[in-house]
């Protein structure tokens, strides 16, 4: 079975998890309705994505 000669120091061992870090979300505001929403996704408050409406929201009456 394979076994390590020596051991990995801490500088090799960080640089290989380097890239193991979470990224933060890109928000955007929504062309439409000016909320917030995560970018290329469709809206949760208008439910368009671009100019097409991809889900079918009810619209609340008051």
């Amino acid at each position: 079975m394979a076994v390590p000669k020596r051991k990995t120091t801490n500088t090799k061992r960080d640089k290989r998890r380097s890239h193991h870090g979470l990224k933060a979300m890109n928000i955007v505001d929504c062309p439409r309705c000016h909320s917030k929403k995560i970018a290329h996704r469709v809206c949760e408050s208008c439910g368009y994505y671009g100019n097409k409406e991809i889900i079918k929201m009810e619209e609340e009456t008051k």
